[in-house]
C-alpha cells in the first residue's frame, strides 16, 4: 500500500483547558505526509463548547465514516474519552505513553485518542501524536477476536429506538 492509499482523515477537538495542545497538534498533524485532511470541531476563536459535545461532534465524525480517528484535549485526557466512548461504535482511550498510545491502536482498534494538557508536557504530546499516526490495527490478528467481541456486546446492548426517535 501507497502512503497515498494508508493517509489518515483526522478530526480534533478540545475545550478551553486543551485548546492550546489541540491547536498545536493540529497543526503537526497537517504537516504530516500520513494524514490527508484535519477537521477541527472546536473550541477555538470565539467558540465556547463543553468537553461532551466536542467529543461528541468528533467521535460522530469518525462514527459516521467523515474521519478516520479522532485527537481530542482536554484537561486531563478523561472527560473526552468518556464522552466520546458514549457514541455507537467508538473506541476512545486515554493515553500518555508509547506503549498505550500503540496497544490503543493496535490491540484495540481505538479511533479516537485523548490527551491531557494538564498531564504531559507537549513535547510528549507531539512524539505520541506521530507515533499513533504510524500504528494500523490488523484485522487478521489475535485482538481482532476481543475487539469484535467488545463491539458485539455493544450492538447487543444498544438501546432500541421507537418510531418517535427515543430510546425504549
Amino acid at each position: 500500500m501507497s502512503t497515498h492509499d494508508t493517509r489518515l482523515r483526522i478530526v480534533v477537538g478540545s475545550d478551553a483547558a486543551g485548546r492550546r495542545y489541540k491547536d498545536a497538534l493540529a497543526d503537526e498533524l497537517r504537516r504530516s505526509i500520513l494524514v490527508a485532511e484535519v477537521v477541527d470541531v472546536g473550541v477555538g476563536g470565539h467558540t465556547e463548547a463543553s468537553y461532551p459535545e466536542i467529543a461528541f461532534a468528533a467521535a460522530r465524525l469518525v462514527a459516521d465514516g467523515q474521519a478516520d480517528r479522532a485527537l481530542l484535549v482536554c484537561h486531563t485526557g478523561l472527560g473526552v474519552a468518556i464522552a466520546a466512548n458514549k457514541v455507537p461504535g467508538i473506541r476512545a482511550v486515554t493515553a500518555h505513553d508509547s506503549l498505550s498510545v500503540r496497544a490503543a491502536v493496535c490491540s484495540n482498534n481505538a479511533q479516537v485518542l485523548a490527551f491531557g494538557q494538564g498531564i504531559i508536557g507537549l513535547g510528549l504530546a507531539r512524539c505520541l501524536t506521530a507515533e499513533w499516526l504510524t500504528h494500523r490495527f490488523d484485522a487478521g490478528s489475535s485482538a481482532a477476536a476481543k475487539v469484535q467481541a467488545i463491539s458485539d456486546f455493544e450492538h447487543r446492548h444498544l438501546p432500541v429506538s421507537t418510531a418517535a426517535g427515543e430510546a425504549a
